[in-house]
């Protein structure tokens, strides 16, 4: 090949030929950064490392690979950042080759439901893509800082309508005045909170559920003073809750005398059962925590089923050992399986047969420091038409060393999602939803999952959405969705934060297979006098009695003739210093009820505290003969909570105390210690009658005794010091009085007396010490003023 015979250009030529290129080169690359920058300030691209200063930004909801039905409302945006000086925020929406804006926006922002359609139209079943930008106070147009996320709007729509409890926090609140507790239902796809259907409801209205259809409801409640009330009803636009409409799983068995609360009860998906825990006893403590503000799950109790058609009550065959628990049940689908949370049971001393069902205070905290782990296993049983079978642990949700509770199967009958946590059951907050398939399998951690407590959930009927709660964002519990796939897989949630009210907390939502105005008004035709006995109870174990006084006088202003209504209305009414109208009802309900031994004692004690001792000692004699033998019933909440026994032989020792009767005051001082050897107010009182009457020896014991139970009791040191004096030891006395001033440095009857004892021994110039501020405490004290001027050497004591 021949080599050419071109010859390079001169580097003049070269360089005239680059500079000639410059301008073309310069304007392309102008036009490059230009658009690149414009880019940028519209969020189609992101910014290039190293080209801006922009800071990141957290967007907390949508959450990024969220999956919103169709119908659904648009979405709330919230975010944070720890940037400073923000000046302005704006949001920018993206779906196809579209584009939204939205300036001056602030977290906790939605953007307008018309502009949310077409977004929704115009990403066809795609993606949208959410932007939050942030520009700088002092340059608007300067960005500060940026975020986006993606999520997704399904082609198909939610089409059930949601049934949830709002609740007023902490739980103790609304365990009080159950009336504050609502109930809305509607459907997902309005931008506004669904109608409240059913409220002031003065009994505690809990667990609800209905059968496949959504024709039939089945809810917790207390009713005519029993907590194992059970109401199920045909739904209806307008419907009743009517007395005809009530059982009580306190039915099953009733002989037997043990309480049945009916916890979780559920109705059957043909709509023809309901099962729940019967026999039961559980923890109840309620917490200072407003987020997780109670700590509730049983420990004993079986499954029992009540048949409508038959109207008959049956234990559940392979659910009914005693030497578990089992709770929580869930019906498959097509009604043939059940699933439920089992565990050991745990005896209590004294609990089975002493008519409670809840275990509370001290007694609860024992229990939790006996059983620190208390764990549950899932269990799958055959129905078999009532007649049981053998229960399975269910693999997966089973003896993982987690505690698995709250089944709930899918439609289509292929998957059972679960909550586990380390403990317990219900409101946990490490609770986490999991998945296996419906006959048992590998577990699976859902995708859907939250920070902090996932619970309550619910499936949508056609098996593609799952409602649940947690307290993320919030305190007060949320509602959110999230989309399960074909395989089982869980989509981010989504807020729905468009259905709850402020300051209250949402739970147990349910979805339901019928349209939002199928039920649009739910009134209640059960409410009696006992529904607001009950609710007085509930504060006057809460200590506000003038709450519970309206209450009481409510129930009896639908009957008139509710003793109990009458002995604790009287029992206020006399503490708050209106004896006469006290009196009155007291009266009233021993009269409507002679041979009740708490009228009896309320009306005894009630006449005591009148200064009525003779009157109130028959009436007093009178209860202790008709509680004889019966069992002696609890006494009222909030009233120390001692058994009737020992409160009536209390009352009867200060009674005959009261009148100078040693030997019958005796009598009922010890009878009261034997039934409660621990109380040191008794053994003080008892102590005082035996001081009283120069019985020292036996005096002291009382005292000493008081004092090894409650070390820091004044009262009882001031009493041993008397003693001592009694007993010519002046320096034990003068210790003794010197306790009784330091652990009550008010005790003026005290500090006399160890100004008497210093005088005793010579010391005079404590004594006089001692005089002065014994005056200081009670100016009118005459025996003081005379010591003191004694001590002083006064002319008037010479």
């Amino acid at each position: 090949m021949k080599p050419s015979s071109r010859r390079p250009a001169p580097r003049a030529a070269r360089t005239r030929e680059r500079v000639r290129r410059w301008p073309a080169l310069a304007w392309l690359a102008g036009g490059a950064a230009a658009l690149y920058f414009f880019g940028v300030l519209a969020g189609w691209w992101p910014v290039l490392p190293g080209l801006s200063k922009a800071e990141a930004v957290e967007i907390q909801h949508p959450i990024a690979g969220a999956v919103l039905p169709f119908n659904m409302p648009a979405p709330v945006l919230l975010w944070k950042t720890n940037a400073p000086e923000v000046g302005r925020w704006e949001a920018v929406f993206k779906a196809g080759r579209k584009r939204w804006s939205f300036e001056n926006i602030a977290p906790m922002w939605r953007p307008p439901e018309a502009d949310w359609r077409r977004m929704k139209e115009a990403a066809q079943g795609g993606a949208i893509e959410v932007g939050i930008t942030g520009y700088e106070a002092d340059r608007p147009s300067r960005i500060k800082v940026r975020s986006s996320v993606r999520i997704s709007v399904a082609r198909e729509s939610v089409h059930d309508s949601l049934f949830y409890r709002e609740v007023n926090l902490p739980f103790k609140e609304a365990v009080k005045d159950p009336s504050q507790i609502r109930w809305r239902y509607g459907g997902l796809d309005k931008g506004t909170i669904p109608p409240v259907v059913l409220e002031h409801l003065p009994v505690c209205g809990n667990c609800h559920s209905f059968s496949r259809d959504g024709k039939v409801l089945g809810m917790d409640v207390d009713y005519a003073n029993d907590k194992g009330s059970y109401v199920i009803t045909r739904t209806a636009p307008q419907m009743q809750l009517a007395t005809s409409d009530i059982i009580t799983w306190n039915d099953y068995r009733r002989e037997d005398g043990n309480l049945t609360l009916g916890l979780l009860s559920q109705v059957s998906p043909d709509g023809r059962y309901a099962v729940s825990t019967v026999k039961d006893l559980s923890i109840f403590m309620a917490k200072p925590d407003l987020a997780f503000s109670q700590l509730f799950f049983p420990f004993l109790g079986i499954l029992g089923v009540y048949d409508r058609q038959t109207k008959e009550f049956f234990a559940l065959p392979g659910a009914d050992d005693p030497a578990y628990v089992q709770s929580n049940a869930a019906w498959s689908p097509d009604g043939r399986w059940i699933v439920f949370a089992r565990s050991r049971a745990v005896e209590v001393k004294g609990a089975r047969g002493s008519g409670r069902v809840l275990l509370e205070g001290a007694e609860g905290e024992e229990f939790l420091k006996q059983t620190r782990d208390y764990r549950y296993d899932l269990y799958r049983l055959p129905f078999n038409g009532g007649k049981g079978g053998k229960a399975e642990p269910l693999r997966g949700a089973s003896v993982n060393g987690r505690s698995n509770f709250f089944p709930k199967y899918s439609p289509d009958g292929r998957w059972i999602v679960f909550c586990q946590a380390a403990n317990y059951m219900l409101l946990q907050p490490d609770s986490e939803l999991f998945i296996i398939p419906a006959e048992g399998g590998p577990a699976r951690r859902l995708g859907c999952n939250l920070s902090r407590m996932n619970s309550w959930h619910s499936w949508s009927a056609d098996s593609q959405w799952l409602v649940f709660s947690s307290k993320t964002h919030s305190d007060y519990t949320q509602l959110y969705l999230t989309r399960i796939s074909p395989t089982g897989e869980a989509s981010p949630p989504v807020w729905l934060a468009h259905l709850v009210s402020p300051g209250r907390a949402a739970n147990i939502p349910e979805f339901v297979s019928l349209p939002p105005e199928a039920i649009t008004r739910i009134r209640e035709s059960f409410v009696d006098d006992y529904s607001y006995v009950r609710a007085g109870d509930e504060f006057y174990r809460a200590r506000e009695p003038e709450r519970a006084i309206e209450k009481y006088r409510l129930a009896l202003s639908l009957n008139p003739d509710n003793v109990r209504a009458h002995e604790q209305l009287g029992l206020l009414l006399s503490r708050s210093g209106h004896l006469r109208d006290a009196m009155e009802h007291l009266e009233q309900g021993a009269q409507l009820d002679p041979k009740n031994p708490v009228a009896q004692f309320h009306l005894g004690r009630g006449l005591l505290e009148a200064g009525r001792t003779s009157e109130a000692i028959v009436h007093l004699e009178e209860a202790a003969r008709c509680a004889a033998g019966d069992g002696l019933a609890a006494i009222p909440p909030a009233d120390r909570k001692e058994p009737l026994a020992e409160a009536l032989h209390v009352a009867l020792a200060r009674a005959y105390h009261q009148l100078g009767n040693l030997t019958n005051a005796q009598t009922h001082y010890t009878a009261a210690l034997r039934l409660d050897p621990d109380d040191p107010d008794l053994r003080h009182n008892y102590g005082t009658l035996l001081l009283h009457f120069e019985r020292l020896a036996e005096a002291q014991d009382q005292f000493t005794e008081a004092l090894r139970i409650r070390p820091g009791f004044a009262s009882a040191h001031n009493c041993l010091g008397i003693i001592r004096q009694r007993q010519h030891r002046s320096a034990e006395a003068l210790a003794c009085f010197q306790k009784a001033v330091e652990f009550d440095p008010n005790n003026w009857q005290a500090r006399l007396n160890l100004a008497n004892t210093h005088l005793a021994l010579g010391q005079r110039d404590q004594a006089i010490s001692e005089f002065r501020e014994t005056l200081r405490l009670e100016p009118n004290s005459q025996q003081a003023q005379r010591a003191l001027a004694r001590a002083l050497g006064s002319p008037e004591n010479q």
